[in-house]
């Protein structure tokens, strides 16, 4: 199929490709035609959110359903009420779970080309954000860093050290990359700057869980604090991802919410955790686990506001 938009470059045609691509070959994009254009005379929404699950932080545990749960508290939320915006004046399809590229849910393409197709950009969006990565498999990796993550929480005598990488237990940090990760988002940020031109395009990090400096990890489960003496590999996870997503916006010219500093301190075991851990009832005990808390996403959502919404 070809689409013909005068005076679109090459890079913005590869962008509506790509995102047509997906509408029709994707089991998550829930539409049944390709994605040519927006509608030009769609003025667009305000509040365009894209992202995984540390954007949607919503969680039924005893729901054996897959659906994209969205937290009451999730910083989109607590952002759309700070911007005055709600309802149609705002596009939320961020999903647990979603990736960039690859999978089987709601990647990043997928999420705009159903943005798109509901008219959420035009010259009226203000704000646009994007939260993925940890989900995505890196330089080739046969899963991905979360997946990795997970399995060093649950396997407490296994350790989550280098050796973990040189065994293949774990993924190499290494792999992710602010280069790949440029590459990942390029034609979905070309869509958006050309359909919706007086948007910000925020790359919004992930908080922090752990000092950067760590090299043993914690857990709180049901309040009790649970170590994993040997975690530095998961630590550096969150190091590289975050390094990569700043580099990724300095190269494409966007910008960057840093989650981790604002949230420095407060990870989890810590005195103050704006972490969820476990079924932890000092934090946030229906929370999902290893995501932000109310406050942690307060935190993100006034930032976002005061630096691109106002």
């Amino acid at each position: 199929m070809k689409f013909r938009l005068p005076g679109a470059s090459a890079s913005l045609c590869a962008a509506i490709m790509a995102i047509a691509a997906a509408m029709t070959g994707t089991a998550g994009a829930h539409a049944d035609t390709p994605l040519a254009a927006t509608d030009p005379a769609a003025s667009g929404k305000p509040l365009v959110i894209l992202g995984d699950s540390y954007t949607a932080n919503g969680w039924a545990p005893f729901s054996n359903e897959k659906k994209c749960d969205h937290g009451d508290t999730a910083w989109p939320v607590q952002l759309s009420a700070r911007m005055g915006v709600s309802g149609d004046q705002v596009w939320n399809q961020s999903c647990p779970g979603a990736t960039i590229e690859g999978g089987d849910g709601y990647t990043l393409t997928v999420q705009a080309a159903n943005a798109a197709k509901a008219g959420a950009f035009g010259p009226g969006t203000k704000l646009v954000t994007i939260q993925f990565g940890f989900n995505d498999h890196w330089g080739g990796a046969d899963r991905s860093p979360w997946s990795s993550t997970e399995a060093c929480f649950y396997n407490l005598a296994g350790g989550c050290g280098p050796e973990a990488v040189a065994d293949g237990r774990m993924v190499d940090p290494r792999t992710i990359t602010g280069t790949e990760y440029a590459a990942r988002i390029s034609k979905v940020v070309t869509y958006i700057r050309y359909y919706a031109p007086n948007a910000r395009i925020v790359i919004v990090g992930y908080p922090e869980l752990f000092r950067p400096d760590q090299d043993s990890i914690c857990f709180d489960v049901v309040g009790v604090p649970v170590p994993q003496p040997n975690g530095r590999t998961v630590v550096e996870y969150f190091n590289r991802m975050d390094q990569a997503e700043r580099e990724a916006a300095a190269t494409m010219n966007l910008d960057y919410l840093d989650s981790r500093a604002l949230t420095t301190g407060h990870g989890l075991c810590t005195p103050q955790p704006w972490i969820n851990g476990v079924f932890d009832p000092l934090v946030n005990f229906d929370g999902l686990p290893f995501h932000p808390s109310p406050q942690g996403d307060a935190v993100i959502a006034t930032a976002l506001y005061e630096r691109y919404a106002r």
